[in-house]
């Protein structure tokens, strides 16, 4: 398998020109990545930890890597041998963490990583954010909880619940250029400010994108998300929760069929990957809980159990849940919306018909027989609910990831999330 080694920095002086590599990354250099966080860190609630900042950094690091190196290239068309060597604050914990990061990245891109660590100083936009903060009294002692808000339906009903209970939680958004994320956070953000009186100090968005990017499955975008959450919740300064809303049958990213095995969708919130990260931030020093509160529910029981279900009706059709919603480009189209045959798209029909929603999203593949590609995703779908066999359930959780814990609970959740597809599936194959 062919290596591909990366030197990553945050000033040009630490390019140490003794060490072989395939390429170079600064951060800091807008030729090879954009983002948002030093120009805005005036945002922050207080000063973001030595060790939430390398995170974050190193996330933006294997994000660009990911993106830079075709898995086309590899002999498998999905795994890579990728090396990388990263700047940080805290070199001497990091070099404790070396095997459980290299754990939670192959885990999570299905990629074979190596991560080496090598120290760094502040920089002066860090130090200037520094003495910023030291000036300021704290003023964020309420704020208890930091909640993701992806623009997906999953968060918004999160968004929803956590609102209904508490206004003192901090919103964390990302996006990564393209359309189909930004466009519909923004009028989420927008209806959920009006709705609880909630300001807009309450919401934040960052952007980061690699420019000359080749590689489209970008699995590893999800840890960037995560990533600047922890930066937010390390500067609230005390213990904090950070609300991670999925569903928990999306979660087990299982495989419907054998030919799905290299699915692309995230692993993110996989219960073995959120026990990895969670090792990660407790040995790191961060006082950061990660709590998925729908970790045993159906997207359609969300959608059911949502604390305020008029609103959520409401703005339904304002939530992207499609992996690519700006595919009809190619045909001409300017707007995004659903393709209707991914899984994340049959998953969330098969929501909205449990919840008995009035449908009112507009997809491009409604019958799932418009395009070729649509009509083998029919066929996967119509595989795996025929194979599907209660009986074996405590197994089939097991291929994407080892489940230690609550064998029974995911069993069952995966069942009643196989009952909701199939649901849709015979209405689709109906039509």
């Amino acid at each position: 398998m062919k290596n591909h080694d990366f030197l990553c920095c945050l000033d040009e002086t630490d390019m140490n020109s003794g060490v072989q590599s395939t390429g170079k990354i600064n951060l800091l250099n807008p030729e090879h990545f954009l983002f948002t966080i030093k120009n805005n860190f005036r945002i922050f609630p207080g000063m973001v930890s030595d060790e939430a900042l390398d995170l974050l950094y190193l996330s933006l690091f294997v994000f660009a890597v990911d993106r830079l190196i075709s898995r086309g290239d590899s002999e498998d068309n999905w795994s890579r041998k990728l090396n990388i060597k990263v700047p940080v604050l805290s070199v001497a914990k990091w070099k404790k963490q070396k095997v459980l990061l290299e754990s939670i990245l192959n885990f999570l891109s299905g990629d074979y990583w190596c991560v080496d660590f090598y120290k760094r100083k502040m920089l002066s936009y860090e130090n200037e954010a520094k003495s910023h903060f030291s000036d300021l009294l704290f003023t964020s002692n309420q704020v208890r909880n930091v909640c993701l808000l992806s623009g997906g339906l999953d968060s918004f009903v999160g968004a929803i619940d956590q609102l209904e209970t508490s206004k003192d939680i901090i919103f964390v958004s990302h996006y990564a250029g393209g359309k189909g994320s930004k466009e519909y956070q923004d009028i989420l953000i927008k209806s959920l400010i009006e709705k609880y009186k909630i300001s807009n100090d309450s919401f934040l968005q960052f952007y980061a994108a690699v420019l000359s990017g080749c590689e489209n499955t970008q699995r590893t975008r999800s840890l960037l998300f995560f990533s600047h959450a922890i930066a937010i919740a390390s500067s609230i300064n005390h213990n904090t929760n950070l609300i991670v809303p999925e569903n928990g049958f999306i979660s087990l990213n299982i495989p419907l069929t054998h030919s799905r095995l290299g699915s692309s969708s995230t692993r993110t919130t996989h219960p073995y990957y959120m026990e990895l990260f969670q090792n990660l931030i407790d040995n790191l020093g961060l006082h950061v809980k990660l709590i998925n509160p729908y970790q045993f529910i159906t997207k359609g029981e969300m959608l059911l159990n949502c604390k305020n279900n008029d609103f959520l009706k409401k703005h339904l059709n304002n939530t992207m849940s499609c992996s690519h919603p700006d595919s009809g480009r190619m045909q001409g189209e300017k707007v995004t919306r659903h393709c209707g045959d991914c899984l994340p798209c049959i998953i969330r029909r098969a929501a909205i018909k449990q919840a008995g929603i009035k449908n009112k999203d507009n997809y491009r593949h409604s019958t799932l027989r418009e395009t070729k590609t649509a009509r083998i995703n029919l066929n996967t779908y119509n595989i795996a609910i025929n194979k599907f066999n209660p009986k074996y359930a405590f197994l089939k959780i097991q291929n994407s990831g080892q489940i230690n814990k609550n064998i029974l609970e995911y069993a069952d959740l995966y069942c009643r999330g196989m009952n909701e597809l199939k649901e849709i599936i015979g209405e689709i194959n109906g039509s």
